[in-house]
């Protein structure tokens, strides 16, 4: 009998909290945005081909196709924000933008400040730009080999404990990559997402990015932290899902020329209904 009025009162204090959160929510963003007929969304606009400017000028890449469908299934019109790692997250709080996305990767911090919800939509690792010629395959193949790197970056500290490279560290990307051309090294280690982002400019023939990505950072979209657990919220955490389910993340990467990344696709397999093969 204890034990049933314990678990009784746990239930009972489990479903106010939940109702006092719901009483909570004023969802003040999310009525807005439908008041209004527009929806807000901050991006990148220097981080082809997530978020860039095309020849028109006009922001265009595979996060912008994102806040496009987001704006289509809420039935109201999208403007874009150009944001930047450094003021993304003001944006959103001071109500410049009602949502980001923009290649931001999910950490705790950053969820003290911003409505991040999941599940993610993306991540970035550690991988290498290297030459095609190399024909390098596996980490173990850099063990005593020259690679560039920029300072302070933890990647050259991980490639030279668990794999015996000789780190040789620049101080800035540009100035690594050049290395790299002059056959001063034989790789440049740096995140998946920015090597990528190299070989779709379409200024690196010749070169590729043939490691196993490691050490996965989930990336994460935001909306203002008041709405988290409310209808914004739960509405984006939808939008992911459903991304991840139906293919679109798997789709939007081919349409941009982005290597396939095995967190997609794992992610695809995952939320497939059982049934449906």
């Amino acid at each position: 009998m204890k034990k049933l009025l314990g678990l009784t009162t746990a239930l009972m204090t489990s479903v106010s909290a939940v109702a006092t959160s719901a009483a909570e929510c004023s969802n003040d963003t999310w009525n807005q945005v439908m008041s209004s007929g527009t929806l807000t969304v901050g991006v990148k606009a220097d981080y082809k081909p997530w978020g860039f400017r095309d020849t028109n000028g006009d922001l265009v890449g595979m996060e912008i196709d994102m806040a496009r469908d987001v704006a289509e299934t809420m039935g109201v019109e999208l403007e874009l924000v150009s944001v930047q790692s450094s003021n993304r997250m003001q944006f959103l709080e001071q109500g410049k933008i009602d949502l980001m996305i923009a290649t931001m990767s999910d950490r705790a911090d950053r969820r003290e400040i911003v409505g991040v919800v999941g599940p993610n939509y993306y991540t970035s690792g550690t991988n290498i730009l290297a030459p095609d010629a190399l024909e390098f395959t596996e980490w173990e193949q850099l063990r005593g080999k020259p690679v560039c790197g920029k300072q302070g970056a933890f990647y050259n500290q991980i490639v030279e404990e668990r794999y015996g490279a000789e780190v040789i560290a620049f101080t800035g990307n540009a100035e690594a990559k050049q290395a790299l051309r002059d056959k001063k090294c034989v790789a440049f280690v740096y995140d998946d997402s920015s090597i990528m982002a190299d070989l779709a400019s379409g200024d690196w023939d010749g070169f590729g990015m043939p490691m196993p990505t490691e050490d996965d950072n989930p990336w994460a979209l935001a909306v203002p932290k008041a709405e988290q657990d409310c209808v914004f919220g739960r509405f984006m955490s939808g939008m992911q899902y459903n991304w991840h389910k139906d293919g679109t993340l798997i789709a939007l990467e081919e349409k941009w020329g982005i290597q396939s990344t095995a967190f997609v696709q794992r992610e695809h397999d995952r939320f497939q209904d059982w049934l449906s093969e």
